[in-house]
């Protein structure tokens, strides 16, 4: 009896212990961990009970605007949620409650987006990393208060230590920087031209005193490896090259990773003939040095935007009885790069195909780009005729028009005077969302966007003498339409133009000229504008200035003149009802077996309401943000333009569950599990790229009691 009693009681004390095992497991930086792969080891909300989740609290965060956003992945840290607002507040919040704790606010307006934050402590003190700005901030994790040993109050001007004259144009950091020891290595978000534009060199910084440590420079000085795929002097002047979606870090080797972007202006190159090392690259680096172990080029020359948007998760690739060490990067063309770890060596083979080749007078594409077989393409890759929508009889036949006169046909069709369709688009395939690996099964867990859009190229020359409007117009051309499509004679004008003048109207010119110099939102910075300038931008903005005649040639210009051709901008082709001009799926998420090299499952990600209540079934959707994974085999996304938030089987793509969410949730979301129970967070701030309506809301779930 007395022994039965003791097993008794022993088991209790056992479950007792089991249960309290892991009371607290944190999401304790930017996609989970070092490797970027995005996932839990969390299993309380698995395949058998996801359809029972509820939310278990919302915080508001009370400063969004009718086209701000949230891009945060936010950190879990023993119990406190550490996250960005849409005007770039750093707050904490009780995970389990979602109460505020402290609020950290530098009153400065502007700074772009913020996808995440750092959490350092050397088991003493704690703090949180962030940027606004062009300010990389050092704050107390306990008080919200700035550390006033690191950098100038806190604080570190990303502006230094760029090695040139860079004040005027748009230095930030949307992604955040990675941690090795005691470095601090971060990335940068740079204007894109054809405006002059920083370097974006890769720095390392003391995270204690905010002190530069190292430099790598991604355009190569003479001297230095690269140097002759660029002019002589590119270095002195070229911009962008930048490694503006964040890194990943194996720990042991002491080896970061990242993807860089391509180096301005993104579409002619005639001045910066060459491959253009070390843009689009993944690059490995070591951690404590600055010194670059290897690269691989994926794009060369890129004219197309076709940027590394976040960096390689890290996998392994099993070839018989070995596990090899490798990296899996996702890009915007929806290829997929798998290569060894240490090396840069491809585990399967990779292509140097034969493109088009440009016909603009001075341009000098490259005249292969390399390509993984057909298992790792994970997005459209052609696009013509034969693949317009479906959706509508009269659909297919008002697109298959408007295609008369258009450049069609497969990806790397180099932008010209005559308007061509891009597929995937300038924003991919995949962006800075990434890719999720489930470690268990070796299968990379990557979504994508497959919409068609169009460009074209137009001379960069204006008359002696103009009207106020038409130089306004000739700006307003140069500097904003990659994000703002404009009116011209094959593209009726679109919504963000039409939007961007209606928000002009309740604005006075001097509230204009302030975002202008300091950026707002999404929106980078134009501190160089000359008074005429922004006049003139203004004016076109308003409709304003079409009979006020001025001499151009007497004006002083902040633009570059050796840019002969620029693009109208990154166009949506749309049908009549304004769905996409392709036919579907037009998002998709997608499982890829990295031992196989091969696609396992793929579905359409997300729907259109209107098209749901035809009887169509979902064809996805332009999606922003990425997935996680969780050993319960669950996948978490938001990303769609429908605003849902999903739950998907890992091993089939089936959904399990989905919750409306008021906004959408265009970033990444976080696992974590306090006091026993498990969350799971995800920003909704709307607007951004998607342009639907904004949010400004967290919004956290668990299982119902």
């Amino acid at each position: 009896m007395i022994r039965s009693i003791f097993n008794l009681l022993l088991i209790s004390i056992l479950f007792f212990c089991c249960k309290r095992e892991q009371p607290n497991v944190d999401w304790y930086m930017y996609s989970a961990a070092p490797s970027g792969n995005k996932y839990s080891v969390l299993d309380q909300i698995d395949t058998g009970n996801a359809a029972s989740l509820a939310l278990a609290w919302t915080y508001s965060c009370g400063d969004h605007t009718s086209r701000s956003t949230i891009e945060c992945n936010p950190i879990i840290i023993d119990g406190t949620i550490y996250l960005t607002t849409p005007a770039l507040k750093l707050v904490a919040l009780d995970a389990e409650t979602g109460r505020e704790k402290w609020v950290f606010d530098d009153g400065i307006e502007g700074g772009g987006v913020n996808r995440g934050v750092t959490y350092w402590t050397d088991g003493q003190d704690e703090r949180i990393l962030f940027v606004k700005g062009a300010f990389l901030y050092s704050i107390v994790a306990a008080s919200g208060l700035p550390d006033q040993t690191f950098g100038a109050n806190g604080k570190v001007d990303l502006y230094i230590g760029l090695e040139r004259n860079v004040q005027h144009t748009w230095v930030t950091a949307a992604t955040p920087g990675i941690l090795f020891e005691d470095k601090y290595i971060l990335g940068s978000t740079l204007g894109e031209g054809p405006a002059p534009a920083a370097p974006g060199y890769i720095r390392a910084y003391d995270v204690r005193t905010g002190e530069l440590e190292w430099t790598f420079h991604t355009i190569p000085h003479p001297g230095e490896e690269g140097y002759e795929t660029w002019p002589p002097e590119a270095w002195t002047w070229a911009g962008g090259v930048n490694a503006w979606g964040g890194f990943t870090l194996d720990e042991a080797r002491g080896i970061v990773y990242c993807g860089t972007g391509s180096s301005t202006y993104d579409h002619y190159g005639g001045n910066r003939k060459g491959a253009n090392l070390f843009a689009n690259c993944i690059l490995a680096i070591d951690a404590m040095t600055g010194e670059k172990i290897w690269h691989y080029q994926v794009v060369h020359h890129d004219i197309w935007d076709y940027d590394l948007p976040c960096p390689p998760n890290l996998v392994e690739v099993r070839r018989g009885d070995q596990l090899i060490d490798a990296i899996a990067q996702p890009t915007k063309m929806g290829h997929l790069f798998v290569l060894d770890r240490q090396t840069g060596e491809p585990l399967y083979p990779i292509e140097e195909v034969p493109v088009s080749q440009s016909t603009l007078p001075g341009e000098a594409t490259w005249p292969t780009q390399p390509f993984p077989g057909e298992g790792l393409r994970y997005a459209g890759q052609h696009f013509d005729q034969y693949n317009v929508t479906n959706i509508s009889r009269a659909s297919a036949d008002s697109v298959s028009k408007r295609l008369e006169g258009m450049v069609t046909g497969s990806i790397f069709t180099p932008p010209g005077l005559k308007p061509s369709v891009v597929l995937p688009q300038f924003n991919g395939g995949t962006d800075w969302g990434g890719a999720a690996y489930d470690a268990e099964n070796r299968r990379l867990i990557v979504n994508c966007s497959n919409e068609a859009e169009w460009i074209s190229m137009v001379p960069n020359v204006m008359p002696e003498v103009t009207s106020r409007f038409a130089y306004g117009q000739s700006l307003f051309r140069k500097m904003c339409t990659q994000c703002h499509s404009m009116s011209i004679s094959t593209n009726p004008e679109l919504v963000a133009l039409k939007a961007l003048r209606e928000t002009v109207t309740q604005r006075t010119d001097e509230e204009i000229k302030q975002v202008l110099a300091t950026g707002k939102g999404q929106m980078p910075q134009h501190a160089a504008l000359t008074e005429d300038e922004k006049a003139s931008l203004i004016s076109f903005l308003r409709d304003q200035g079409h009979d006020e005649k001025i001499e151009v040639k007497k004006l002083a210009s902040s633009l570059p003149l050796d840019i002969p051709y620029i693009a109208t901008g990154h166009n949506e082709f749309k049908d009549p009802e304004n769905f996409p001009v392709n036919a579907p799926p037009w998002g998709m998420l997608t499982s890829i077996n990295l031992d196989r090299g091969e696609i396992d499952w793929q579905i359409p990600l997300g729907t259109y309401p209107e098209l749901e209540k035809r009887g169509m079934d979902p064809t996805g959707t332009f999606n922003m943000g990425g997935p996680i994974v969780t050993k319960g085999g669950l996948i978490f996304i938001g990303a769609s333009m429908d605003e849902r938030f999903h739950v998907y089987n890992k091993k089939n793509g089936a959904l399990l569950w989905e919750f409306q969410l008021e906004a959408g949730g265009y970033a990444t979301p976080s696992t974590y599990m306090v006091n026993g129970k498990q969350y799971v967070v995800i920003a909704a701030g709307g607007g951004g790229k998607p342009g639907t309506r904004a949010g400004d809301k967290y919004y956290c779930f668990s299982l119902r009691d």
